[in-house]
């Protein structure tokens, strides 16, 4: 999977998880300052995305990752793909 693919793929489901814009769901963005994510809409984002892409993730690295951007990383990582 492509990186802008993941994107699309991570936005639409933090879209739809946190309930902001779309246009709010940027590399740069933080999850808890920006998007205003608490630890259980994180968890519950990851468990949405194991499904959806249908593979395991690191839990402990997401957890610690704080943008959009560096979350799309560690998921690229867990397909096996370069980011």
């Amino acid at each position: 999977m492509e990186r802008a693919e993941l994107l699309e793929v991570l936005r639409d489901k933090a879209v739809e998880l946190l309930e902001v814009e779309p246009d709010q769901v940027t590399e740069s963005a933080s999850f808890v300052d920006d998007l205003h994510a608490d630890s259980l809409a994180l968890v519950e984002l990851a468990l949405v995305l194991e499904e959806s892409l249908g593979t395991e993730l690191p839990e402990q690295e997401l957890a610690a990752a704080r943008t959009v951007g560096t979350y799309a990383d560690v998921l690229l990582g867990a397909l096996g793909t370069r980011p």
